[in-house]
C-alpha cells in the first residue's frame, strides 16, 4: 500500500530516472569512444534493423511508428554510416536497410558499456542487490521484457 512517505506515483519515476541515468551513463561512453552522433531512439531503431535487415515499413511496425517516422530515423543514420539501403535479394522492387560495419560496432561498443555500467552499480549497491533487483522486475514484467515499441510508446 503506498503510504505518504512512498506515494505511488514514485516508483515508475524512480525506475523510469534509473533508466534515464544508465542510458545517459551509456551515451556519453560512446561518444568518448567515437559514437557521439547516437541517441537514444537510434539504439532501439539498430536493434529492430537487427543482423539481417528489414524493410522500412516493417521497421515502423517494429518500432511502433509510421512507415515515414521509420523512414526519417532511418535517413539520419544513413547520413551518420550507421545503416544503409540495398536493393532486396527476394524482391526487386523492395529496398532493405541494414546495419553498416558502423552500426555493428555501436551496438557491440554498447553492449559492453552496459556490462560496465551494471558492474558499477554492483559496486556501489552490492551484487546481491542489483541481481535481487533484477529478479524482482523479471517477476513483475510480461515476458516480452525486451520491447522496440518505445519510441512509438513514448510518442503515442
Amino acid at each position: 500500500m503506498a503510504t505518504p512517505d512512498r506515494p505511488g506515483f514514485v516508483l515508475p519515476l524512480l525506475l523510469l530516472s534509473g533508466f534515464r541515468t544508465l542510458i545517459d551513463d551509456l551515451h556519453a561512453e560512446l561518444a568518448r569512444q567515437g559514437h557521439s552522433e547516437l541517441r537514444p531512439a537510434h539504439g532501439f531503431v539498430l536493434q529492430a534493423v537487427g543482423p539481417a535487415g528489414t524493410t522500412a515499413s516493417d521497421l515502423g511496425q517494429r518500432l511502433g511508428v509510421s512507415k515515414q517516422a521509420a523512414g526519417k530515423t532511418v535517413d539520419r543514420l544513413v547520413a551518420l554510416g550507421y545503416l544503409e539501403r540495398v536493393d532486396d535479394p527476394a524482391d526487386a522492387r523492395r529496398k532493405l536497410v541494414r546495419m553498416t560495419a558502423k552500426g555493428h560496432d555501436g551496438l557491440r561498443r554498447s553492449a559492453v558499456v552496459f556490462d560496465e555500467l551494471r558492474d558499477r552499480w554492483s559496486a556501489t549497491l552490492g551484487a546481491d542487490r542489483v541481481a535481487a533487483m533484477e529478479d524482482d522486475l523479471h517477476r513483475m514484467v510480461p515476458a516480452d521484457v525486451f520491447r522496440l515499441d518505445v519510441p512509438g510508446w513514448f510518442g503515442g
